[in-house]
């Protein structure tokens, strides 16, 4: 499905915690998270830390998508 949306010229980036799966599926922009079951959170983080975290990581996949890239990136 990557791939497919990004032949229409549509950069994607694919946010996941077991990048290896990302890479096989043909995601080139790749942003590692943080666990299996709060891929984009951390329940055990008060409420301000956890905010940070979330922010963290969605600048992290803005970036990616404004990034020219020539083969799978990631981006940490």
């Amino acid at each position: 499905m990557v791939k497919e949306i990004e032949r229409y010229g549509l950069p994607v980036v694919h946010m996941a915690t077991i990048t290896t799966i990302s890479e096989s599926v043909g995601a080139n922009r790749i942003v590692p998270t943080v666990a299996i079951p709060h891929p984009v959170g951390n329940p055990k983080l008060d409420p301000e830390n956890e905010h940070k975290l979330r922010k963290n990581l969605v600048n992290k996949a803005l970036t990616a998508l404004t990034t020219e890239i020539t083969e799978p990136t990631y981006f940490d």
